[in-house]
């Protein structure tokens, strides 16, 4: 049964502008060379109810392929310290929620 991962990260209040920079220039380009994207089914930004946020969802397999996933890259040196380095000190607050699909209607 596949495990959606739904990742919110609320930014400190006018960070948004620089952490879609980083996200643009060097954290997505490094998801995308690594193969590392291909279980991404979006990146979102909030524009109304709790702002200043970037929600990205992601689809896996199951758990033991999400903690493979988190793992490689995690261990990929250019996202940890190109990208995360930079992208960790805009986040005030970070919340990750596991769902299982409901057994009715359409699923990503």
């Amino acid at each position: 049964m596949p495990v959606y991962e739904l990742r919110t990260y609320s930014l400190h209040v006018g960070k948004m502008a620089e952490a879609v920079k980083l996200y643009s220039e060097i954290g997505y380009p490094v998801l995308e060379k690594s193969g590392l994207a291909k279980k991404l089914v979006g990146y979102f930004q909030a524009d109304t109810g709790v702002i200043n946020q970037l929600v990205h969802l992601w689809k896996f397999d199951d758990d033991a392929d999400r903690r493979a996933h988190w793992a490689a890259l995690y261990a990929n040196r250019e996202f940890i310290e190109d990208f995360a380095a930079k992208f960790r000190p805009l986040v005030a607050q970070q919340e990750v929620k596991l769902l299982l699909a409901a057994p009715w209607g359409p699923h990503p």
